[in-house]
């Protein structure tokens, strides 16, 4: 302040005034950083709640739809709010084109198998060989109803609720009706009847109605005589074919006992399941079948014998009786002959994995299987899981020992090269890799010569426990809802 003429004048005003553009300036940058800023995570902020408020809307759908498909009302009516979305009801030919599920039941020992095996993975797999004997395979479409917004979908699919995510990746928000138990499946699919959608901001009444009659798919013995309960075939495959496939992918994974896979290429989830043969004691034949072990326990056999009855006067003298399974690269060979002396059989086990070095492992017994009567009264008991039947290993090398790898599994006691082992161990070891990748088909036979078994007269008694996840039991039906909006 100074005194001018007798006037006060201050010297510092204009300072005032630049701190108050100053302060204007960085309030405009302020608000203008959180409109630049804030308003994008804003408006994410507001599609996520419309997303969530759709899905929440979709699971009440969910809810009443199972209502009318399993027939505890003939029609149902839920509002939902399309906030500047659309709504499709996508229930015609060409929608079940890319919205449908295909069963195929397969048995191992066909000889159309191994070529179906190979590409049994991907959609369409079966297409070569509907026509082939011992193919079963069905199949009942789906549809849905899609919300979109933006590029969030929320779905209704297959009895289940699904949303996807601008990256692709979907993930469910409602389970689908897919019930599995570790012994029957249950698999009621929702098909959706109707072509239609509305988009804008407004209120939309989705009604869906039913007839309460769904078609059964499995079991249909008029259909085919092998789509009958307990199962028949060795392995069961349902193919998902859906926009929401990884998804669907995902929900299978986390029940107990089951695991999928997905072709990406076709937009498909496959689920795979074992069929336990049957067990017990039984009339001997030329085949049997065995299932997946459950290779967690140290030792998943628990009877393995065979009462084996001579065929004609010359009594059970066999040059080399065999019984052998072939899984992939893998192939189990038990060798029975009468040699050394009258009245016993010698036993030899081999496993083979061209997948693995040195190829061939092999066990030669130190002790025998006793032979009791005389000419066709012949009778021996082979029981291949005799904890008291001592074998040495008759290779230099091994592979599928003290090992964990593609062709191998933990011992389940040490290997020590040259020591005996007991034939329990033995067996239990091996029947585990043979069975790694699914059920087996063992055979009987004495190649190049006369079988010396009678089998109307020799029995076999299988007891094990199988992997987690085999069926036995399959029922499907087809639950057709008529869907419209307004």
């Amino acid at each position: 302040m100074i005194r001018k003429n007798g006037i006060l004048e201050c010297e510092t005003a204009d300072s005032s005034v630049i701190g108050i553009v100053i302060i204007l300036m960085l309030t405009t940058l302020s608000i203008g950083a959180i409109l630049l800023y804030g308003m994008p995570t804003i408006n994410d902020m507001q599609d996520m709640a419309k997303s969530q408020k759709a899905e929440q809307a979709f699971t009440v759908f969910d809810s009443r739809t199972s209502k009318v498909a399993l027939g505890e009302s003939p029609i149902q009516t839920t509002s939902l709010s399309l906030m500047g979305g659309s709504l499709e009801v996508n229930g015609d030919n060409s929608s079940y084109d890319d919205s449908r599920i295909t069963v195929v039941l397969a048995d191992i020992d066909a000889p159309w198998y191994d070529s179906f095996s190979q590409q049994r993975y991907k959609w369409g797999a079966w297409e070569d060989f509907e026509t082939q004997t011992n193919f079963t395979t069905f199949n009942a479409s789906m549809g849905s109803i899609i919300y979109k917004k933006d590029d969030r979908i929320v779905g209704y699919e297959g009895g289940g609720v699904w949303s996807k995510y601008p990256t692709g990746k979907a993930v469910m928000i409602s389970p689908p009706e897919f019930n599995y138990n570790g012994e029957t499946l249950t698999l009621p699919i929702m098909c959706i009847n109707g072509n239609t959608s509305i988009s804008g901001a407004t209120d939309v009444a989705i009604t869906v109605s039913s007839s309460n009659m769904p078609t059964v798919l499995y079991p249909n013995p008029v259909v085919d005589n092998r789509m009958i309960n307990p199962l028949k075939s060795d392995k069961v495959l349902i193919y998902i074919k859906s926009d929401f496939y990884n998804a669907w992918a995902d929900y299978a994974n986390t029940l107990a006992y089951t695991s999928a896979t997905v072709d990406e290429a076709n937009s498909t989830a496959v689920v795979e399941l074992e069929v336990m043969p049957a067990m017990g004691k039984s009339t001997l034949t030329h085949n049997f079948k065995v299932g997946a072990l459950n290779s967690s326990k140290s030792s998943p056999m628990y009877n393995f014998s065979f009462d084996l009855g001579a065929r004609a006067s010359q009594g059970l003298n066999p040059a080399n009786y065999q019984i052998s399974a072939t899984s992939g690269t893998k192939t189990l060979t038990y060798s029975l002959a009468k040699k050394g002396g009258a009245n016993q059989l010698q036993l030899t086990v081999t496993y083979q994995d061209t997948d693995a070095a040195p190829y061939t492992e092999k066990w030669d017994g130190i002790d025998v299987f006793s032979i009791t009567g005389s000419k066709q009264d012949q009778e021996a008991i082979v029981d291949l899981l005799d904890k008291n039947f001592t074998m040495k290993y008759a290779a230099s090398d091994d592979f599928s020992w003290n090992d964990t790898s593609a062709v191998s599994l933990p011992p389940n006691v040490e290997f020590n090269g040259g020591e005996p082992m007991s034939l329990y161990d033995i067996t239990q070891h091996y029947m585990k890799l043979i069975t790694m990748d699914g059920s087996v088909k063992f055979s009987l036979n004495s190649p190049g010569k006369s079988d010396p078994v009678d089998y109307d007269e020799s029995s076999l008694t299988l007891y094990y426990e199988g992997m987690s996840g085999a069926i036995t039991y399959l029922h499907v039906t087809r639950n057709d809802l008529s869907t419209s909006l307004s």
